[in-house]
């Protein structure tokens, strides 16, 4: 197995905000760490972690993911946190202030993207987007249609 091979297996994606490519056009995407307690991992591993209403906001130097759903862990019995609970996200100060920036005056929004484990850690992927106008997705859209006729041409075409 060569070193590519090695590092394409050691990402395995856990959970996906797929509505946000839909939502939102995404600007600059990073990955952060996230501030978990161990049933909360286990239950993210067992796949147990939902995105679609999340988003990530910036307090006191610090930022924070909220409405990411995380299922309780079924034999976490009491140590088993409260699944909505606002969970710190670790990055640098330097990455920080400056999202915090572009939030603060360009009208920019903080989207996660996916969840995925890295060597062992649970990594978050956070985009930096701007939000999507009706005619925008529209436009997207048409533009997906006109693509996958233009490939159903050519496959029709190679047959001949």
């Amino acid at each position: 197995m060569s070193v590519g091979d090695c590092m394409k297996s050691e990402i395995k994606t856990l959970a996906e905000n797929r509505k946000a490519r839909h939502e939102y056009f995404i600007i600059e995407s990073f990955e952060c760490g996230i501030e978990l307690f161990g049933t909360e991992v286990k239950s993210i591993k067992l796949g147990k972690a939902n995105l679609k209403e999340s988003y990530a906001n910036i307090k006191d130097g610090q930022i924070y993911i909220s409405g990411m759903h995380i299922s309780p862990y079924e034999q976490g019995n009491i140590f088993n946190r409260d699944p909505l609970r606002p969970k710190k996200l670790l990055m640098h100060k330097s990455e920080i202030r400056k999202l915090d920036g572009l939030v603060a005056r360009e009208g920019y929004t903080l989207v996660p993207l996916s969840l995925y484990q890295v060597r062992g850690l649970v990594k978050l992927q956070l985009a930096l987007a701007k939000g999507k106008k009706i005619y925008d997705k529209r436009e997207d859209m048409a533009k997906r249609d006109a693509q996958r006729e233009v490939e159903q041409h050519f496959k029709e075409r190679n047959r001949e």
